[in-house]
């Protein structure tokens, strides 16, 4: 895990070394162990190292190709970096460092844009193709690596987080009202390209881009789900199981420490024992540390001490009052650069400044496991409903009355809310249908009357939900919520210096989930059923068959209404809370009375307005939006630029 900067000037210009420095040092918790800044010609690079393979000077960045055409900044790890590494050499490529950087770039002088079809990891970069005048990059197939861009006039610039290309002094800070309105009338973040900043864009997942040095820019997917199913699978279970421990070896390799984060869940429980056996098979000695955090409302003690007790791993949990997580929150949201979902992103923080004080710079965790595997109780509805698309209707009843047996409702209920879900599905295909579905949704845009009117007019709708279970699962993955949480977790974890890695989303445990059966899915009451089958005798079976999903919850309701109400109470009240723009004071504070006195539950809307309020307080007082006064290093870096 690591951070750059790329910036391309244009007209025959070149870059600034003193804004450039500026740039990279914003992004110094991302990379704390080695820095570097290089121009050549009309591009320069910034980059911030954290070591975690071949921690030498030999994998210092910027990083020059051999035979001096290539430099490359990347933020990331390439997995499968031994067995390229070995297939490079047998084609006569030569190596003076022992980590990925260097693979990467081989990789591209071999194969050019293809290289990323054959690399397994997480990863951002960009190379600067000198022989044919060009920046050339991409994003890793899930997002799990963040790269931003921005065009000028005269410059275009590529970051590993907004706050870099907002701290180079030419990027205004407009607030996008399409993503702000979005999010405070219906949550929705990280659904798109665009970001809350206006002009500020994501790279998407699974795309490559190519820049010429006049900054015409050209993009496009190297990489989609697969959607045909495996012929040759054999017993889904037995394949599931032996790829995971394949993308745990994968995972493990690093030339420092790897813990893990534990909630008591199947997903963090299947990457702890994972990771116990392989240490085992390579004769570890320093303990496994699992890093925990419960809330007393949530007790998940029983699951995480059977983990515990098979793994032998050292258990340490995270102390946190309502309050303790509340004074982080303008620090989340500087290092997050947007809003986030919920309390839960609070915990995450504090539990990674927790994993940085221990020493740790690697962490799994089991991020991507539910929304490939069908974790969430919601998708339950979408399983019943390809059975019944798949002329099952009768596998569809036996179907629910196995899941209320264990969950509880009343079979036939649950059975006519299906029907319900069904039609609404084929209505949604027809044009009046639509239309009023569409008067119907922005009636309810306009009933929250805590938001101000112009707030409420701006929220565009998006496209309609899918329906059935695969179509769900995909929509999870590459829309809703899978890269909200990736971008939490890689923002974090990079807040405390530490890289953060998801076994569960190497691409071909991915493509094999997808090309499952969705009984392989969900089945009778149970979730990710063919993990629970995959890890019979792997995992402790306390926890591979309990019921309930949990991860890291927080009961934020209930902390508005005690310990919470008066940081909240203070921030309605704040006469700059006002002058915002989004809401309507008199109506929050009536709501926040409503909610201390149970009743209605406000907490979302609450929980929105207080990070907005925090949000635009950070932005004011952000000196990015003129190149800031030089400090002595940063003025002592950009002396030492290193100039082609």
């Amino acid at each position: 895990m690591c951070g750059f900067v790329a910036m391309l000037a244009l007209e025959g210009a070149k870059p600034d070394p003193v804004r450039l420095a500026r740039m990279t040092d914003i992004l110094r918790h991302r990379g704390p162990d080695d820095d570097g800044i290089s121009i050549d010609g009309s591009v320069g690079f910034g980059f911030r190292r954290l070591s975690i393979l071949d921690l030498s000077r030999a994998g210092h960045q910027p990083m020059r190709s051999e035979d001096g055409l290539l430099t490359v900044v990347y933020n990331g790890e390439i997995y499968n970096y031994v067995e390229l590494r070995s297939e490079l050499a047998k084609l006569g490529y030569r190596f003076r460092s022992t980590g990925d950087t260097e693979v990467l770039l081989n990789a591209y002088r071999a194969w050019g844009a293809a290289c990323v079809e054959r690399m397994n990891g997480m990863w951002a970069f960009v190379i600067h193709d000198r022989q044919h005048g060009k920046l050339f990059g991409a994003r890793d197939r899930f997002g799990i690596k963040p790269l931003f861009r921005w065009h000028g006039r005269d410059v275009v610039i590529l970051a590993s987080e907004i706050k870099s290309i907002r701290a180079s002094g030419l990027c205004e800070t407009r607030v996008n009202p399409r993503v702000m309105s979005a999010f405070l009338a219906e949550s929705r973040l990280d659904e798109s390209h665009e970001t809350f900043f206006d002009a500020i864009l994501q790279v998407p997942p699974a795309h490559a881009f190519e820049i010429d040095l006049a900054g015409r820019y050209r993009e496009w997917r190297y990489w989609t789900i697969p959607s045909e199913p495996e012929s040759d699978m054999g017993d889904p279970a037995l394949a599931f199981a032996e790829l995971f421990e394949d993308s745990m070896r994968l995972h493990m390799r690093s030339d420092v420490p790897v813990a893990v984060h534990l909630s008591g869940g199947l997903d963090s429980t299947s990457i702890a024992c994972a990771s116990a056996r392989i240490r085992n098979e390579a004769a570890a000695t320093s303990p496994l540390f699992a890093f925990c955090y419960s809330d007393p409302r949530f007790d998940e003690r029983e699951y995480v001490a059977a983990t515990v007790g098979q793994t032998g791993a050292r258990k340490i949990g995270l102390e946190a009052s309502p309050l303790d997580l509340w004074q982080c929150l303008p620090q989340v949201l500087w290092h997050q650069d947007e809003p986030v979902h919920s309390m839960t992103a609070l915990v995450g923080f504090r539990l990674m400044q927790l994993t940085s004080q221990h020493e740790i710079k690697v962490i799994l965790n089991g991020q991507g496991a539910d929304e490939t595997l069908g974790g969430y109780p919601s998708y339950f509805t979408d399983y019943w409903l390809s059975l019944l698309g798949n002329g099952s209707p009768g596998e569809a009843w036996r179907e629910i009355c196995r899941y209320a047996k264990l969950h509880g409702g009343s079979p036939l209920l649950r059975a006519f809310n299906l029907v319900r879900y069904a039609v609404q599905g084929g209505l949604g295909r027809s044009a009046a249908y639509r239309a009023l579905s569409d008067r119907r949704w922005r009636k309810a845009v306009m009933a929250q009357d805590w938001l101000h009117q112009d707030v409420r007019a701006e929220v565009e709708r998006s496209s309609p939900p899918p329906h059935g279970l695969d179509a769900v699962l995909r929509h999870s993955v590459t829309a809703s919520p899978l890269p909200l949480y990736l971008r939490v977790e890689d923002r974090n974890s990079s807040a405390h210096s530490i890289e953060a890695r998801v076994p569960f989303l190497d691409h071909r445990l991915v493509s094999l989930a997808f090309s499952l059966a969705p009984q392989w899915r969900l089945r009778g009451p149970w979730n990710k059923f063919v993990l629970r089958e995959a890890m019979k005798g792997r995992i402790p079976e306390v926890v591979r068959v309990r019921p309930d999903k949990m991860g890291f919850p927080t009961a934020a309701a209930a902390w508005f209404r005690g310990e919470l109400y008066e940081p909240l109470r203070h921030i309605i009240e704040d006469a700059s809370f006002r002058s915002l723009g989004y809401f309507d004071q008199a109506r929050m504070r009536q709501m926040l009375e409503q909610h201390r006195a149970g009743a209605a539950d406000h907490s979302d809307a609450l929980f929105k307005s207080a990070q907005i309020y925090y949000w635009q307080k950070g932005l004011a007082a952000d000196p990015a939006g003129s190149l800031p006064s030089e400090d002595a290093t940063t003025a002592r870096r950009a002396q030492n630029v290193v100039l082609s």
